[in-house]
Formats: structure tokens, C-alpha cells, sequence
């Protein structure tokens, strides 16, 4: 189980200011937890998110456009190491409320919350989600390409148009699931696994 001996940082996502205030007032009751940022939208707002390296961000799915609410990971791309919460009071499709680590219901208390939140970290570290952890998304593997054709970081963060911040993130997380660290290590790595020719290298 997740332990209390940290503060954990979190994100709220939620339009309503009256919910966003009454929410954070029951996470801060509990010790253990931190809310950072309280906004709006997720669309304008994502790196800010980024930079605060939240440990949790909880969202209402309903602010999340339809078409993007069943691919979360892509709008979350570089946030991976953060639990992601569904703060529901209002019908959400179960498909939906799949892709976040727990829910939390407009009626719950804060020692429910407190429970949940804990829970979404558990769900977030869980032993049986390794290999997949393990496992390059296609936007890392779009960097890794991109590394070993000797691009740069603002040359990466211009071809795919997100930020010189994104594409560290993204480097962190393939250095931590590869367990290689230079861009020549990397650059094999990625031409053993047929994500490059040995041709298009530099």
C-alpha cells in the first residue's frame, strides 16, 4: 500500500469552482496531500500540468472532448508517472472510466477520498502492469527514432510540435524502460527492435 510518509502532489481538473474548492478542502483535511493547481481544462493548460509533476491528477472525464476521452494517454503523453482520477457526479461511459486508476464520487467523504487517492498510486505501481510499464508507447518510439537519427531536443520537440520540456520527459521514460542511458546504446537498441534501418543513422 501506498505509504503517508510523503506529500503527494495533485492536480485538480474541474470547471466548477464550487466543486474544485469543496474537493480540495477535503483532500487538504487529510495529511499526506498537496493540491498544486486547480483549473478549468486540461487542453490549455497541459504543460503547465507537466511542470508541476504532479503524483495524481484528478478530472472530470466530462472535460475531456468525447472523441479523446477512451485515448487519455495521448493527452497525458509524458505524464505517465502521475495516477490518473475520474471525479464523477455525473453519468460517464464505463469504457471511459476504465482508464483511470479509481474514481471518486461527489459524495464521498474525505477519508473515502483519501482512500481512493491512495489507491489510484497503488493501482499506478501495481506489480501486474510492469511489463506493459516496460513497454515503449508509439510516441516514445517516434522519439527514440528521432534520437538515433541524431535529432536534437528542440529539432524533436519542433518535428513532433510539443515541448523541449515533453521530449526530456519523454527521454526519461525511455531511459528508465530501456535501461540504457547514450544515444549510441539507444540508437542500437532501436535498430535491433526494427524501429529504425541501419541506413537512416547518422
Amino acid at each position: 500500500m501506498a505509504g503517508n510518509n510523503k506529500c503527494y502532489r495533485i492536480v485538480i481538473i474541474e470547471p466548477s469552482m464550487i466543486i474544485s474548492t469543496g474537493l480540495r478542502k477535503l483532500i487538504e483535511i487529510r495529511h499526506g496531500f498537496e493540491v498544486v493547481a486547480s483549473l478549468a481544462d486540461c487542453y490549455h493548460c497541459v504543460e503547465k500540468i507537466n511542470h508541476l509533476e504532479p503524483d495524481i491528477i484528478i478530472i472530470n472525464p466530462s472535460t475531456v472532448e468525447p472523441k479523446r476521452r477512451q485515448h487519455l494517454e495521448e493527452l497525458f503523453e509524458g505524464m505517465r508517472n502521475a495516477a490518473l482520477v475520474a471525479l464523477v457526479y455525473q453519468y460517464i461511459e464505463p469504457e471511459v472510466l476504465k482508464q483511470y486508476h479509481t474514481v471518486i464520487d461527489i459524495s464521498d467523504d474525505s477519508e473515502k477520498i483519501a482512500q481512493k487517492l491512495l489507491q489510484s498510486l497503488d493501482a499506478l505501481n501495481a506489480p501486474s502492469d510492469a511489463a506493459d510499464k516496460n513497454e515503449l508507447s508509439e510516441r516514445e518510439k517516434e522519439i527514440l527514432v528521432s534520437l538515433a537519427k541524431g535529432k536534437i531536443n528542440k529539432e524533436i520537440a519542433d518535428q513532433h510540435h510539443i515541448s523541449v520540456h515533453t521530449v526530456i520527459t519523454h527521454r526519461k521514460n525511455i531511459i528508465r524502460k530501456t535501461g540504457i542511458k547514450s544515444v549510441s546504446g539507444l540508437t542500437v537498441y532501436a535498430i535491433l527492435n526494427n524501429l529504425i534501418d541501419i541506413n537512416e543513422v547518422e
